[in-house]
């Protein structure tokens, strides 16, 4: 005797919302704004309070724009600066951005004693995308590494 196959119906595909949910954008975040409004409205705010977190009371911060004060480059045109010391002076530090711009090159340079630095750095130079939490911590480390901050 021949068996009857009885074809059974395919479940029907679920039916696909009409409309997708778009994408919420996300705000922007303040390293859109323009370099010196960052630096000065964001970040020097956030590495004083990130530095005063570890025990530094007397931290001064500013934004020029002026020659290296590293010994070789005084030929090299004006760059921004970011310029940090404590201790009335007797710790510094440098962090450079000659292009204007925190995503482009950048470069650190520390003394103490108020002598004048003898070597320049490259400073985050494998991140891809620069935060604001990404300088902060990066300059925290940079500083660590001096034992500056804390002792490791």
């Amino acid at each position: 005797m021949a068996e009857e196959t009885n074809p059974t119906p395919a479940a029907e595909p679920a039916a696909a919302p009409a409309v997708k949910a778009a994408k919420k954008e996300k705000p922007a975040g303040p390293e859109t704004k323009p370099f010196a409004e960052f630096v000065e409205q964001d970040y020097i705010p956030a590495i004083q309070k990130a530095i005063s977190q570890v025990g530094v009371s007397d931290l001064q911060l500013s934004l020029v724009k002026q020659k290296f004060p590293v010994k070789g480059m005084e030929s090299v045109g004006d760059c921004w600066q970011m310029i940090g010391s404590w201790q009335n002076g007797l710790r510094q530090f440098n962090l450079y951005f000659p292009d204007e711009d925190i995503q482009g090159k950048k470069g650190f340079s520390c003394s103490e004693g108020k002598k004048k630095p003898s070597t320049l750095e490259s400073f985050l130079i494998d991140e891809r995308k620069m935060t604001l939490d990404l300088l902060v911590w990066g300059l925290i480390q940079r500083l660590n590494g001096q034992k500056w901050l804390s002792r490791n």
